[in-house]
């Protein structure tokens, strides 16, 4: 259940791929690339009412008493190409690797992303209480997305043409998970600046569980969401550049990836729930500008200050830039005080032009 900070229930389905990039795939001239396009727009209609009524029907998530995992319990199944969640259960915790990969990434990617939010932050698994994850993969044929639906994650196998096996990014499987993440703290409203909030968080959270993972700088990092999603055929290096968004492929079927990365250029639209997936370019941006200006790792500091405000409290269920923005200087000041960091962070939404004072 997804609960508003005023009490009242607000449902979400979250998908990796924005609808624009599948609404302009499903115009192709081309069949192998629209019908699946199509296809996926059609299932993730379905799927999103499908949640606004198991919401509305739902009761709170019970948590028994007890020392707070400390270690991930991971349940994957397999959807065999059905639309029926979860699906047959193929691997759970501690089970060894299967003979099927997207299994296997899947696990792995989950594992990746429990690990950070325990080691970074102290927190036990989405929830803080050691919440179960659970994934399903080969959901559909050649599903061009990966969704979180509040209660699990499901990932398609693509159709070989633009996307790949969506398993394949662990910055995607944090991405989803980070949903979660968020449903479980400052529960931002999926709409407008909240809702762009709501995917930049996701990708900040996806990014560094991919940087944990793999050792890697704020200066290392490639700052790419969905890298090695799209199929050798699209020009294009990811989903999103949180270093430059706009830039993340320009390619004559999937088009230009139209993300701002500054108020100037913020877009007004009634699409996707008010340009959540858009504008998101903004606040994820700010964080990369924090983050390399801080240097190191960037769950360490930057990661640290977006988590703080994530689960401070203070963040409302309908934020905005702005005032996101200005708990995450405040939060900066309550951790380090007056030093480097409160002045990245200004430095940082004053290039992207988000106000840090009311």
């Amino acid at each position: 259940m997804h609960l508003r900070t005023d009490g009242e229930l607000n449902p979400v389905f979250c998908t990796i791929v924005p609808p624009h990039v599948l609404d302009h795939l499903s115009r192709s001239a081309d069949a192998r690339l629209a019908d699946p396009a199509r296809r996926t727009l059609a299932a993730d209609a379905l799927r999103r009412d499908r949640r606004r009524i198991t919401a509305l029907a739902a009761t709170p998530t019970r948590h028994t008493a007890g020392a707070v995992p400390s270690k991930p319990q991971r349940l994957l199944y397999d959807c065999e190409t059905g639309t029926t969640l979860p699906g047959v259960k193929v691997r759970e915790e501690g089970d060894k690797p299967t003979s099927d990969a997207s299994v296997n990434r899947a696990y792995a990617g989950l594992g990746a992303t429990f690990e950070l939010l325990l080691s970074a932050y102290g927190r036990s698994s989405i929830d803080g209480k050691g919440l179960p994850l659970v994934g399903s993969v080969h959901y559909g044929q050649e599903y061009n997305n990966a969704f979180f639906d509040g209660e699990q994650m499901v990932f398609g196998d693509g159709d070989g043409e633009i996307f790949l096996d969506f398993t394949v990014a662990v910055d995607v499987i944090a991405h989803e998970l980070a949903h979660g993440l968020t449903q479980y703290t400052a529960n931002l409203r999926y709409e407008g600046q909240s809702g762009a909030l709501n995917e930049s968080v996701s990708d900040v959270f996806g990014s560094l569980v991919k940087q944990y993972s793999l050792g890697q700088s704020a200066e290392q990092a490639d700052w790419l969401i969905g890298a090695g999603l799209l199929a050798p055929r699209v020009s294009g290096d990811a989903l999103r550049s949180m270093k430059a968004p706009g830039t993340a492929y320009d390619d004559d079927v999937l088009g230009k990836d139209p993300q701002p990365g500054s108020m100037d250029d913020y877009i007004e639209t009634e699409e996707d729930n008010g340009g959540v997936h858009l504008n998101s370019g903004i606040p994820n941006r700010a964080f990369y500008l924090l983050a390399t200006a801080l240097g190191g790792n960037s769950w360490e500091r930057a990661g640290q200050i977006w988590f703080d405000v994530l689960t401070g409290g203070e963040l409302t269920a309908t934020a905005d830039f702005a005032e996101f923005a200005r708990l995450t200087v405040a939060a900066a000041g309550a951790r380090f005080g007056e030093a480097d960091e409160r002045e990245a962070v200004l430095k940082a939404w004053s290039e992207v032009g988000v106000p840090t004072r009311a």
